[in-house]
């Protein structure tokens, strides 16, 4: 990791709380901190990997079918056109949606979690081109993404986008497709050298026969194109069908590791887990059976809380922290700025079911670019002239030396670095000015 604040002497227990609220939500605000530095940190941990209540938040939209893929087959001209505008409304309206449920749903880590799946099964609609198809992915990570994995992953292998983003509907007896298999040996169960060639050709014929009715959204497995002979997979032999697959995967003890270290790489640190706490993730997901024992896990082990400064925030978790605490809302700005909002993101390239590949969105430094904090600023200005009198207040009750004190306090940004410090003190005259530069500190875009 290229930026370290050096402020890294033991924690107070607020700057501990902080480190965990600024890792499991989008950004916390300083009165969340205020309550978690009430409650403790263990039953703050326990709040955050507890049940969820999916009434905080916007409701998820209702798109019953997709609206080119549900004409008939003598459709006009013209009804064909209508039916793409109202797929483009539909993909614009769950896109918005989950940006806007992201900065105001009150169970954070849920909506953390279902971003850091999203990532992790990564489906483009670019290619999937329906927002019914991404919507019910999206669905499936909220009702399996904290808990079993292998219902997770047999759910998956189901998925209808999952299935059209890899090519999997083209995977039959007589043409085996790889692209699915490959992708939940290498990507999503178990990682690069834990499988082999022949594992992956096995997997596919495994997978053969599944069919996607776009309209519907439903999948179904077609028994004249299943190949239901025998297959050797990771040393073991038998006519696995795609559960049959899945069970072989997620009983080596590679599968359990794999996702500890896709957990601590996205909520922890960039270097790799130590041993010890690997040991402790997995023996937690056997005796839970899950992914939330894991994440409690993580969040009270003290090697997380000595990872503070060694991720750098995506675009996303950047724009939306930023929303939170400056008591903005993406359905709440007027058309322009929402539009220089989403088109920000594009710029940064992480919009909400646009992901690059199935790779994923990079990480680290990757979005530390010239450009990419060129395109922050622009959004973090907009961003700071929208926000609050109420807000802005806060720092503006403070006498001029001590606004960017008061500025740390509101983004929750442990302490600045003195040379950080010199540039806020220039600009502390003018609080809004003062408030952009903090949003593209190192300080609050590395955590």
């Amino acid at each position: 990791m290229a930026y370290r604040s050096g402020l890294l002497s033991p924690m107070a227990e607020r700057d501990k709380l902080a480190h965990l609220l600024r890792r499991a939500t989008f950004g916390p605000t300083a009165e969340e901190v205020d309550a978690a530095e009430r409650d403790g940190l263990e039953a703050t941990i326990a709040r955050l990997v507890g049940p969820s209540d999916p009434n905080l938040g916007p409701p998820i939209p209702v798109i019953t079918n997709d609206p080119v893929d549900s004409l008939p087959r003598d459709a006009t001209g013209a009804q064909r056109e209508a039916a793409r505008k109202t797929r483009e409304t539909q993909i614009a309206t769950i896109t918005n949606w989950w940006l806007d449920r992201m900065v105001v749903a009150g169970s954070q880590l849920e909506e953390k979690m279902a971003f850091f799946w999203h990532g992790h099964w990564a489906t483009s609609i670019e290619k999937v081109d329906s927002a019914h198809l991404m919507l019910l992915q999206h669905n499936t990570f909220r009702r399996y993404g904290q808990g079993d994995f292998a219902a997770f992953v047999k759910a998956m292998v189901r998925d209808p986008a999952l299935i059209l983003w890899l090519d999997g509907q083209r995977n039959t007896r007589k043409a085996p497709n790889e692209n699915l298999a490959r992708e939940l040996l290498e990507l999503f169960c178990l990682g690069i050298g834990n499988y082999t060639e022949d594992d992956v050709k096995a997997g596919a014929r495994a997978l053969t026969g599944w069919v996607v009715e776009r309209g519907s959204g439903k999948t179904r497995l077609d028994m004249s194109r299943y190949d239901a002979g025998e297959k050797t997979i990771l040393g073991q032999t038998g006519k696995f069908d795609a559960d049959g697959f899945a069970d072989v995967l997620l009983n080596l003890p590679a599968s359990q590791r794999f996702v500890a270290r896709r957990l601590w790489f996205r909520f922890a640190s960039g270097d790799p887990v130590p041993e010890e706490v690997l040991h402790k993730l997995v023996s937690a997901y056997h005796a839970g059976k899950g992914i939330t024992t894991m994440l409690l896990a993580m969040f009270s082990h003290p090697a997380f809380l000595a990872t503070r400064g060694q991720l750098v925030k995506q675009p996303l978790e950047w724009a939306v922290g930023a929303m939170r605490q400056l008591g903005l809302r993406p359905s709440t700005l007027a058309e322009n700025d929402r539009k220089q909002l989403m088109n920000s993101l594009d710029g940064l390239d992480q919009v909400p079911f646009r992901p690059p590949s199935v790779g994923g969105w990079p990480h680290g430094a990757a979005w530390l670019t010239s450009h990419s904090i060129q395109v922050r600023l622009r959004l973090a200005e907009m961003l700071a002239a929208r926000t609050p009198n109420s807000v802005l207040a806060k720092l503006n009750e403070a006498p001029q030396e001590g606004r960017p004190d008061a500025l740390a306090k509101l983004l929750v940004v442990d302490a600045w670095t003195p040379r950080t410090r010199a540039v806020l003190d220039g600009a502390a005259k003018d609080s809004r000015k003062m408030l952009a530069l903090g949003l593209v500190s190192p300080e609050y875009s590395v955590h």
